[in-house]
């Protein structure tokens, strides 16, 4: 149950400051509250609890607050909830009326919030928090030649799932595992006699593989072949049972499921003296994860969600987000109709990647006046003469969607997701882009305080006003 009242947008002046402490209207908490129309998402949020009866559910600005805090600070849940009871500014921004020594809510409301604000809704959220802080001065009108007009930076990247790495011989000990306990469970409901199916042997084979550091390629060949003919083994068992009428749990259901993809993902593998396969499997406990073949020094190789992300006006969007390996060139039409969308005309230029530049889309681009940056494809013609100049201004301009991603994953936590969910982990992705739009939006707010300041005369020399400036800005 949501309690539909009317919102009331609190202010810095009405919120109850604890005794002895003078709270800084200009605090970057503050601030940031500021850039967010908390009313208008309230309206929006209370659509989706429409039974009256129940207990009542916390507000979105709370949600989404203490969802922000985590994000900004890397904290897990627990903490998230103690450093809210412990900061004033924190209170203030989650929507408090006033400071309270008590924790606002328990930890475990952490997960109803990521589960509740799914990737979707974040977006939307997203969308009206920058229409919400568009500035006058910013003409959204389409030029009025039918011209086009603005950039649009797109790239791809992975937001790497925390997990450990992936190995044949660690996937096929938690099958047999998992395995054994839906055994153990289906006996004991039962009243069955669990039968032989030699695990303490199996355990003695991983063991082994775990402790030797050099493993010879024809010794691990064997060991693995096992470990497959332990998991076959249990697997019999199982289908046994259930031919005997046993019914699994529904967390039973999704490991027995699990377990059989494993095997044949890593029978098919051992037969044919390879090391890949369609759709494979990397985590037990998240079988949706997929490795995703990035090509980069540090790691060729990610397990996580990709995702591209585009760059307008300096605002970042989240366009598309997948765990499975996409071509990044399917994206860059659709991306374009958004911007058409937002603006009522084409953009001027696309800076992209090299993969995005196919056939289909610089024809797309080319029929609506659209400079693709980048040469063209095929040899060069002989006696062509290609400006530069242009192609270095372009390179140079598309560094600032791989510096949104340097701070996606250096400050907002898009480096290592550790949520355990298919639909939160999407929605951390999303989150962590809302959070660095409203980064700079709060940047960019006290930027222009600082700067008013400073031209009131208030601040007299400059090592005062940087000094001031870098205490409340975020890095950018």
């Amino acid at each position: 149950m949501y309690k539909s009242q009317p919102y009331v947008q609190i202010s810095f002046e009405d919120f109850n400051q604890p005794l002895g402490l003078h709270m800084n209207p200009e605090n970057r908490w503050v601030k940031k509250a500021e850039q967010i129309p908390w009313g208008q998402l309230e309206k929006d949020y209370a659509k989706n609890f429409p039974n009256p009866k129940g207990n009542v559910a916390k507000s979105l600005r709370m949600a989404l607050g203490a969802l922000l805090i985590q994000k900004e600070y890397h904290y897990s849940d627990e903490e998230t909830v103690a450093q809210i009871q412990e900061n004033p500014y924190l209170q203030f921004f989650v929507g408090l009326p006033g400071y309270q020594e008590e924790a606002p809510f328990e930890a475990s409301s952490m997960v109803h919030f990521r589960k509740r604000l799914d990737e979707v809704t974040l977006m939307q959220i997203n969308e009206k928090i920058l229409s919400y802080n568009q500035k006058d001065d910013d003409d959204p009108t389409p030029p009025t030649d039918g011209s086009n007009s603005g950039t649009l930076t797109l790239d791809a990247t992975c937001a790497p799932q925390n997990i450990k790495y992936p190995t044949d011989t660690e996937l096929l000990n938690d099958a047999r595992t998992h395995a054994e306990k839906i055994v153990d469970s289906l006996c004991q409901d039962y009243q069955w006699k669990k039968p032989r199916i030699y695990r303490q042997l199996a355990q003695k084979v991983y063991l082994n593989i775990v402790r030797r550091k050099k493993k010879a390629k024809k010794w691990l060949r064997k060991q693995i072949r096992k470990m497959l003919g332990f998991v076959k083994r249990d697997i019999q068992v199982i289908q046994k049972f259930l031919d005997r009428g046993a019914q699994l749990t529904e967390q039973q259901a999704i490991w027995w499921t699990t377990i059989q993809n494993i095997y044949e993902q890593q029978r098919y593998m051992y037969d044919n003296h390879t090391h890949s396969v369609q759709d494979r499997i990397v985590s037990f406990h998240q079988p949706w994860l997929r490795p995703i073949v990035r090509g980069k020094a540090k790691a060729s190789v990610e397990f996580g969600a990709k995702f591209d992300m585009s760059l307008d006006q300096g605002i970042a969007r989240l366009e598309y987000s997948s765990f499975d390996a996409y071509n990044e060139s399917d994206i860059l039409i659709s991306t374009i109709r958004r911007y058409h969308d937002r603006h009522g005309n084409y953009p001027e230029r696309v800076l992209a990647d090299k993969i995005y530049r196919n056939r289909k889309n610089l024809n797309y681009c080319k029929q609506r006046g659209i400079r693709l940056s980048g040469p063209a494809l095929g040899r060069p013609k002989k006696n062509e003469v290609r400006d530069k100049t242009i192609d270095e201004q372009d390179n140079a301009d598309r560094v600032a969607v791989e510096r949104g991603f340097s701070q996606l994953k250096g400050c907002f936590g898009a480096n290592l997701i550790t949520t355990k969910r298919k639909d939160t982990t999407l929605s951390s992705i999303a989150l962590s882009v809302l959070a660095l739009n409203l980064s700079k939006l709060t940047a960019d707010a006290l930027r222009q305080i600082l700067s008013n300041v400073f031209k009131s005369r208030q601040i007299k020399n400059w090592t005062l006003y940087f000094s001031f400036f870098t205490k409340f800005t975020i890095i950018q």
